[in-house]
């Protein structure tokens, strides 16, 4: 599991750049060339939030938003096979 805290950057960004330190996002096909053998059908990246300036007023523009259940199943998952 990894926290990052980008100043700018988009989905594809973060993927190419932990594939190339050898560390790809669990479960993507184009950078890392494994299928996830967690029974999920998408890579395993969650922005949990975002922020921007609103480009045409410039207010500070900010969300939240939770794990996804199908991301949150598989942590807990893998929680009770390390016990």
């Amino acid at each position: 599991m990894v926290s990052l805290m980008l100043d700018s950057g988009r989905t594809h960004q973060i993927r190419v750049h932990l594939s190339a330190i050898g560390h790809p996002v669990v479960g993507d096909l184009a950078y890392s060339g494994k299928q996830s053998d967690l029974g999920l059908d998408r890579p395993f990246l969650h922005a949990t939030r975002l922020g921007f300036e609103h480009p045409e007023n410039g207010e500070r523009m900010s969300f939240e938003s939770s794990l996804p259940p199908e991301l949150q199943t598989v942590l807990s998952e893998l929680d009770e096979s390390d016990v």
